[in-house]
């Protein structure tokens, strides 16, 4: 796959990749991607990551079922970060149950969560690890 050579992996042959919605643009989360990820991503329309805690690809939803259908994928300028324009199942995006896993902001000097938890972290996961 010669459009995968085109990328700038990093030195652990890993890229990062934002997940934007569909129709609003709104940026729901930043993971990782190896080339396999990226692959397999292009190759199902379904967004595959790789979790650098675990150390493995990692199939958004597999777990809470929130998974990401993918429109579209994008390259950067510099080739060093993909953009996935994704449609959102079930309206969740980030393991603690909100919609994006950009739910604090910055007011007057601290961390304001500013996103309603849209459902119960412990009631997606059934075995306590979160995506």
């Amino acid at each position: 796959m010669n459009w995968l050579n085109e990328i700038r992996w990093d030195e652990n042959g890993l890229v990062p990749a934002i997940a934007q919605e569909a129709g609003t643009g709104k940026v729901l989360m930043v993971a990782w991607m190896n080339r396999e990820a990226l692959a397999l991503t292009a190759n199902e329309g379904r967004a595959v990551y790789w979790s650098r805690s675990r150390q493995k690809l990692w199939r958004k939803g597999e777990e809470s079922g929130h998974s990401q259908t993918v429109r579209e994928i994008r390259l950067d300028c510099d080739n060093d970060v993909i953009l996935l324009e994704v449609e959102q199942k079930n309206g969740i995006a980030c393991h603690t149950g909100r919609h994006s896993c950009f739910f604090r902001r910055l007011v007057d000097g601290e961390w304001q969560e500013v996103e309603p938890i849209l459902q119960d972290p412990a009631k997606i996961y059934s075995k306590g690890t979160s995506e």
